[in-house]
């Protein structure tokens, strides 16, 4: 009886399949012949630049995450009826939704932040963020946005990959796969913590998940050196390296197959050892000038940290890198945008950290030319409720909270959508995770429903099987 053979749908396959019937020394020679023509098609470097569908009105993204959820209603979307309703519990009419440590029925709490009209579109700004009020009219607010999980480290992944479980590719990842790097000299995708700690979701928010390992996030660390071993050991010499790098390459070039690991690691040694020479001069934040330096803040405590992270990640992307995320917020809870305790007392802190960092941020970008093609993305996980956790702070809210965009093709001054009167719900123009992401790649010229990969099956993207492009949101 004739044994079955699978229909092969390569080369490769039918090799494999057929393996009974050949000389075992001719399938080994035949599967190398394969193998070594497969790893000649491969190119050199998995992140050589890549055209977009159409043209991109962006080139590039510092992505700024707040980490804890800050209070819209206390920031950028201004609810006077919660004055009305102030010591009165949700109306039976909102659902009086549960949040994590909140059962819906707490007593309403006003905001006590003044919000005054800036800039010539008149949008209302707290005054916790004098700076950025400055900077409205680049900004487009994106006021009616919503996720599906009120725990932290679930909504983090779900903001970064679309989806509330660990395993799946960030944004970044998705964007550097699509797109490649502008640059040879540094990685594509740049990851700037807070020097206390790392989000709460940890590594997994600049995991690449099942695309290549060379697409994932490289971490930059807190300090004058974010960038660690960058020069050779003392008792090598630059021909010694050389050499050894050389001979890295060849040992590379001799494997057969298509391990992605080893492919990952490959490029991530031959970046490595153009970083030595490139590196240095990229993260030496002595070559900015001194207004520069006070205007991002580095001259003051409260925000010299997060002024340097944007100073470098400006840096960054003019040198090609295509995706910089910048956190505030890490480690400690005191350290992070969760106003379970006391809101004001939280957010004059965390917005004294970054208020004046980020206006410096657009402004710069604007001054030199680059805000037109680099999109500044500002978002976190989830938003506040309305009502109170022990009276003076609030809980996770993930029904209606304002995330923003500027630069990059998007229509600056501009308000989309709406939470209803007590800012509880998205009731105009809700905007999903999936939404804010396909107009994120829409804007770097990619259509989210084409860029895909194919894993266990099945053509996964970022976007799932949901999202629409924000149109309002679009110059």
């Amino acid at each position: 009886m004739t044994p079955h053979i699978p229909l092969a749908q390569s080369r490769r396959e039918f090799l494999y399949a057929a393996a009974g019937g050949l000389g075992g020394i001719a399938l080994h020679w035949l599967l190398a012949q394969d193998a070594r023509a497969e790893n000649t098609k491969r190119p050199a470097n998995p992140l050589a630049p890549k055209k977009p569908h159409f043209e991109p009105k962006a080139k590039r993204v510092i992505f700024l995450f707040m980490v804890g959820g800050p209070s819209q209603m206390d920031l950028f979307d201004p609810k006077p009826a919660l004055e009305k309703w102030q010591g009165q519990p949700l109306p039976e009419s909102t659902g009086q939704p549960k949040s994590q440590f909140t059962t819906g029925k707490e007593l309403i709490i006003p905001s006590t932040r003044k919000f005054r009209k800036h800039g010539q579109s008149g949008i209302e700004i707290s005054d916790l963020l004098p700076h950025l009020a400055t900077c409205v009219d680049d900004i487009c607010f994106l006021r009616s946005c919503w996720c599906t999980s009120t725990v932290h480290a679930p909504a983090m992944y779900e903001l970064h990959s679309g989806r509330t479980l660990m395993g799946w590719p960030s944004l970044g990842s998705w964007v550097t796969y699509a797109l490649g790097s502008e640059s040879e000299n540094l990685p594509a995708y740049c990851v700037m913590p807070q020097p206390e700690g790392v989000p709460e979701g940890g590594a997994p928010c600049w995991s690449a998940g099942f695309l290549p390992p060379v697409y994932q996030g490289t971490l930059f660390r807190p300090g004058p050196n974010p960038i660690i071993n960058l020069k050779p050991p003392p008792d090598t010499g630059a021909e010694q390296n050389e050499r050894s790098f050389h001979l890295v390459q060849k040992l590379n070039a001799a494997q057969a197959g298509g391990d992605a690991e080893l492919e990952a690691r490959t490029a991530s040694y031959e970046l490595a050892f153009r970083m030595q020479k490139h590196a240095p001069e990229a993260v030496d934040l002595s070559k900015e000038t001194q207004a520069t330096q006070r205007a991002y803040g580095l001259d003051r405590k409260e925000t010299a940290d997060f002024g340097t992270r944007l100073l470098l990640a400006r840096r960054l992307i003019e040198r090609g890198v295509r995706f910089v995320s910048v956190y505030s917020g890490g480690g400690p809870i005191v350290m992070q945008w969760d106003a379970h305790d006391n809101v004001n007392e939280n957010h004059e802190k965390m917005c004294g950290h970054v208020d004046q960092p980020i206006a410096a941020l657009l402004r710069d970008l604007k001054h030199r030319g680059l805000l037109k093609d680099t999109l500044v993305v500002w978002c976190s996980e989830f938003g506040r409720t309305p009502n109170s956790q022990g009276g003076k702070g609030r809980d996770h809210n993930p029904l209606g909270y304002t995330m923003w965009l500027a630069g990059g093709g998007v229509k600056g001054g501009t308000v989309v959508g709406a939470t209803d009167e007590f800012g509880l719900k998205a009731v105009e123009d809700p905007i999903s995770v999936n939404d804010f992401h396909a107009t994120i790649l829409h804007l770097l010229g990619l259509d989210h429903e084409q860029v895909t990969y194919l894993h266990n099956g099945r053509d996964e993207r970022l976007t799932d099987v949901g999202g629409e492009v924000i149109e309002k949101a679009l110059a």
